[in-house]
């Protein structure tokens, strides 16, 4: 690697809290126990990404038990698909907090699922606590698994749930403002907690909310947390250019990437929008070695330790429809379903340009959730990140490990260093704010 860019690239790492990631064979790991259930294996990933200078850290949730594929929760239970264990990552980050001062702390939470009032308070809270490090991963859920665990029998249709979460952040945006910068004053001798003309109700009423407000916290560092979304469709790109700071997506190549990249920023301008208010990271895999034998050999473990019927129940549960109505041997083709697009439509591409049966789509989901595998050297790995970066496929990379703490440590002490030394990555934070992190 030779040269210097003009910006350093952005980087996160992916979580779940619990057995898997996208790799489901992270609790298999043989080389070390995934613990999972335990406070100090999500310091240990949050110390080690510290120290690789990572913008943020962010773990994606669910609030169901996965039950999609076969119409019960047979499959996903007995092989551990993603959905069979997660711990509420909100308190995980106020955990990471306490033991970290720069790295972003970001979780999701749905918008279907939840009242905006209710989500203000608790990222104004971490980012209170943070010293402005929170970030909000925003989802619409998609499953009826979920809906069903809040009293709904069927998760709302695609477009639909966009337009409540429309509602959701211009609720939530006006409560992170409903104190004014300056409105806390603590003057101990007038006894002066706070100027109330500085203080606002929303008094909102739309379709699907009813807030008066105001939020009871005030102002946080960075008055509001990093938004961060996922989406892939259509409406999901329209809601991320209108909201997002950060897009987290799943593309199997650099010239999907690159094609993602020029489609959502296309659509700024649209929201009085600019380029750089946005940052795209596509998902990667990395699996590196001393050698590119080395490298291959952690892929080839790895990957063996999963099995078809896992894929399958997490693909069930992330596409809202049931896998097991077709036989292991069919090759997908077209499938009409309500849960998330994007990955749906990896899927049918991957089946039909490769003819890939369902059973071997299956062992490929399990793998990786589609996340590409890039397996080599250091140096190999860095090139391919430096060559989509500079190339403007991307403003950095979110990291999905295929094995915990391991994966982290070998990016880390490995890639990292290579990508510091050629200019594209900090070599030390330069705020303590994320959103100022993810600028500068």
């Amino acid at each position: 690697m030779s040269g210097a860019c003009m910006a350093f690239m952005n980087l996160c790492g992916f979580l779940i809290a619990g057995p898997v990631v996208h790799s489901h064979a992270n609790w298999r790991n043989p080389q070390a126990d995934a613990h999972y259930l335990s406070l100090d294996y999500y310091i240990e990933i949050a110390t080690t990404l510290e120290r690789g200078k990572f913008d943020f850290v962010f773990f994606a949730d669910r609030l169901a038990v996965g039950d999609r594929f076969g119409g019960n929760l047979d499959a996903g239970i007995r092989w551990g698909d993603q959905d069979a264990t997660r711990l509420d990552p909100l308190p995980i980050l106020g955990a990471m907090a306490a033991r970290t001062t720069h790295l972003g702390l970001g979780a999701t939470r749905s918008t279907s699922y939840d009242q905006p009032y209710h989500i203000a308070r608790e990222f104004a809270t971490l980012d209170h606590l943070s010293a402005g490090r929170a970030a909000w991963n925003v989802v619409t859920s998609m499953n009826d698994a979920e809906a069903q665990n809040f009293g709904v029998d069927q998760h709302l249709e695609h477009d639909k749930r966009y337009d409540r979460a429309d509602e959701f952040l211009e609720v939530a945006t006006a409560l992170w403002a409903s104190w004014d910068e300056d409105a806390l004053i603590r003057d101990k001798k007038t006894g002066v907690y706070a100027d109330p003309s500085k203080v606002h109700y929303l008094n909102h009423r739309g379709p699907w909310y009813q807030v008066r407000g105001p939020l009871n916290i005030p102002r946080s560092p960075q008055g509001k947390p990093v938004i961060i979304q996922a989406g892939s469709s259509g409406r999901g790109r329209e809601f991320a250019a209108r909201w997002a700071e950060v897009v987290f997506n799943i593309q199997p190549s650099p010239a999907k990437m690159k094609a993602f990249y020029d489609d959502l920023k296309g659509r700024l301008p649209d929201y009085g929008r600019c380029a750089d208010d946005l940052k795209v990271l596509p998902a990667i895999m990395p699996f590196v070695g001393e050698t590119e034998a080395e490298a291959r050999e952690k892929q080839r473990i790895h990957n063996d330790l999963v099995t078809p019927l896992v894929g399958l129940s997490t693909l069930s549960g992330h596409a809202n429809y049931d896998f097991a109505k077709h036989d292991l041997s069919e090759i997908l083709s077209a499938v009409d379903a309500s849960g998330t697009q994007g990955n749906l439509q990896n899927v049918v591409r991957l089946a039909q340009e490769r003819q890939i049966d369902l059973e071997g789509i299956g062992k490929l989901y399990g793998q990786s959730v589609t996340v590409p595998q890039i397996v080599g050297t250091p140096d190999t790995i860095a090139d391919y990140m430096a060559t989509i970066f500079r190339d403007g496929g991307a403003d950095g990379f979110v990291i999905s490990p295929a094995f915990l703490p391991q994966s982290f440590d070998d990016f880390v002490d490995h890639v990292v260093p290579r990508l510091q030394s050629a200019g594209l990555f900090r070599t030390d934070y330069a705020n303590t704010g994320l959103r100022d992190n993810l600028r500068s």
